[in-house]
């Protein structure tokens, strides 16, 4: 039966200590005799030595049958209990085997005295008691850090699953929206009917490949923005103005995908669109930061919400583990703050995925 490897912290810990130990039995089984008499050094010292690291290794043995049979956090004083009766036990017998072993082999003239058996054990006990702690300290740490990895997988599990769920949501919500405009058109405008279904193929398009994908470049939704802005004027005329100001530094950077398109909806949804009261949603980029904002004109009739917008984008921004987007509310002014995203996390995430 080959040996199991041993820990790290545990191996180091028994040579940092075991010459101390090793010293302060000799000293105990010969007194001042160690110092004065060379053949002690040559045979008592290597022989504890190996005498002590067989009743360690034993002893560790069975202390990780404690940790196995109660490894959960909730259980540490159970398992200390029992590896405080298991060092006990052990000290006692293998200080008496040593001695024992000393006085019938006769070595180096040691004769056994009862009063050294305490002395050996308080001494091998006291060690013994501080690295057991230390080792159950590491223990707990490593189920600490495990339990964490599990939930942290719980955790990006369940959202995953919840932003899978949003996703089947907002698609056809959107789609809805567009058929109902696509078809008061065909019956009012039909060449105008034509270019509406052509943008709103290439919007489609775009909307569920990157709802897919996870993150676009700032780029990339600013040209989707466009398109999706065209729908929304062909709905609403001159009752809604988008005026975006981009930033060639920003160029790159990235967001989570059709955040911008949701933030533009949620704005439709819950404001007043009209030639006599435009709604004028602004895009521009601030410290890393796109900020989405529109004038705050509430329609009169509150619409139903059901935040999947907003849950979405805060849902992506999680799972990426970035701090999500912040919201003020004013008198006059909705506004949403979007961290951008460095474009070496999409590489990251690329490579991740191969």
């Amino acid at each position: 039966m080959s040996l199991k490897p041993l820990p790290r912290l545990k191996l180091y810990t028994f040579l940092l200590s075991m010459p101390v130990i090793d010293l302060a039995i000799n000293q105990i089984l010969y007194g001042a005799r160690l110092w004065s008499e060379w053949r002690i050094w040559a045979l008592s010292f290597p022989l504890v030595f190996v005498l002590g690291g067989l009743s360690w290794y034993s002893r560790i043995t069975a202390s990780g049958r404690i940790d196995k049979r109660f490894p959960e956090l909730d259980q540490t004083w159970k398992r200390l209990r029992y590896k405080m009766l298991l060092s006990v036990l052990s000290m006692m017998t293998s200080v008496t085997v040593v001695l024992t072993l000393y006085s019938l082999l006769h070595i180096h003239g040691y004769h056994f005295r009862p009063a050294d058996v305490w002395k050996g054990a308080i001494l091998a006990l006291s060690v013994n008691i501080l690295f057991e702690t230390l080792y159950d300290a590491d223990h707990a740490i490593a189920r600490y850090k495990a339990a964490e990895e599990e939930k942290e997988m719980l955790r990006q599990a369940n959202f995953r699953e919840e932003l899978d769920a949003l996703k089947n949501q907002v698609n056809p919500h959107f789609l809805f929206n567009c058929f109902n405009t696509l078809s008061s058109l065909i019956h009012e405008d039909k060449p105008r009917a034509d270019r509406f279904l052509n943008e709103l193929s290439k919007v489609y398009r775009y909307l569920l490949k990157n709802n897919e994908v996870g993150l676009s470049t700032v780029a990339s939704e600013l040209r989707f923005v466009d398109s999706y802005f065209q729908l929304l004027q062909t709905r609403y005329g001159e009752g809604i103005q988008l005026q975006v100001e981009p930033d060639a530094r920003y160029t790159n950077w990235l967001l989570p995908s059709l955040s911008l398109q949701l933030l533009i909806e949620n704005a439709v949804k819950h404001n007043i669109v009209s030639k006599t009261q435009p709604l004028l949603i602004r895009l521009y980029f601030r410290d890393s930061r796109l900020i989405v904002t529109n004038n705050l004109q509430r329609r009169m009739a509150k619409m139903p919400s059901s935040k999947i917008g907003l849950r979405n984008i805060q849902l992506k921004y999680a799972l990426l583990q970035y701090p999500s987007f912040t919201l003020t509310e004013t008198e006059g002014a909705f506004t949403v703050s979007l961290p951008l995203l460095p474009e070496q996390l999409g590489l990251a995430l690329g490579s991740q995925k191969k």
